[in-house]
């Protein structure tokens, strides 16, 4: 769901039209008393990535002590078709390939991608196949030294939700698409969890408006401020106009177990 060129990356199923507007999610609503959350300048969840082309939106912040990482989709640096989403068997840029961030004065590197991993490990699970969609790439350490963790508009996130969202669990998210022209009244969002899928691997949410091609990757905030997922499909089905949300904490656990040992979530 990248953007390459201005054509999308990832899309399940048929393609959504830009700009639909779903009923049944709740209001958007700044956070708390205290409005909105300002953008921080620099490198921060929520700024465009750029991989060989392919626009996506950067999630969270990420440390192992030493380096400092921005976390996109996997399939940002896939270079097959647009239905190949099974990350077991889906091509993609090699681990050390250069990423534009905007905010950063160099491109970060391509450090950590599930979909490689998953190809050298010969993973089998279809579940971690099918969703396991999380890639880490390292920023300079100028870039780093100024980085935030924080969400655009909604703060957070407070921790990883490691229990995941049951249906009808309020969601939150900021998408960064191209496609909207630098407008960024339709970048925040708020949703329910409308259902979950391969055993907690993701989870289909309807939010007001949809992530549309370009917002993949971005962060998903649970009800109380923790990282949910990462955007990685719009999709019709199971349900029309949802997006598929790949669980962050099933992904962090994958990582460190196939190579990004000791890498942890930056709070904002």
């Amino acid at each position: 769901m990248g953007v390459r060129r201005t054509t999308a990356a990832l899309v399940a199923g048929a393609a959504l039209a830009a700009g639909a507007w779903l009923g049944g999610a709740p209001a958007l609503a700044a956070p708390g008393d205290d409005g909105p959350t300002p953008t921080a300048p620099g490198v921060h969840p929520g700024v465009q990535t750029r991989t060989d082309g392919a626009q996506c939106t950067a999630n969270f912040l990420f440390t192992d002590g030493d380096d400092t990482f921005i976390g996109q989709a996997a399939h940002c640096s896939g270079t097959g078709a647009a239905t190949e989403t099974d990350g077991c068997d889906s091509a993609s840029l090699p681990l050390g390939t250069p990423v534009e961030v905007d905010g950063a004065s160099r491109p970060g590197e391509l450090v950590y991608n599930s979909w490689l991993a998953m190809q050298d490990a010969g993973e089998t699970d279809p579940d971690a196949c099918a969703y396991n969609d999380f890639a880490l790439v390292k920023l300079d350490p100028a870039d780093a030294a100024t980085a935030s963790g924080a969400v655009p508009f909604f703060g957070g996130p407070t921790g990883v939700d490691d229990d995941g969202a049951g249906v009808g669990e309020v969601v939150r998210s900021y998408g960064n698409s191209e496609l909207r022209g630098g407008i960024t009244l339709l970048s925040p969002k708020v949703g329910t969890v409308a259902g979950v899928q391969g055993g907690g691997w993701s989870h289909d949410v309807l939010t007001v408006t949809p992530g549309i091609p370009g917002d993949s990757g971005s962060a998903f905030l649970s009800a109380d401020g923790r990282a949910l997922g990462v955007l990685s499909t719009i999709q019709f089905a199971p349900l029309p106009a949802s997006n598929g949300v790949s669980d962050l904490a099933r992904m962090l656990d994958y990582a460190r177990d196939h190579g990004a040992g000791g890498v942890r979530l930056v709070t904002g």
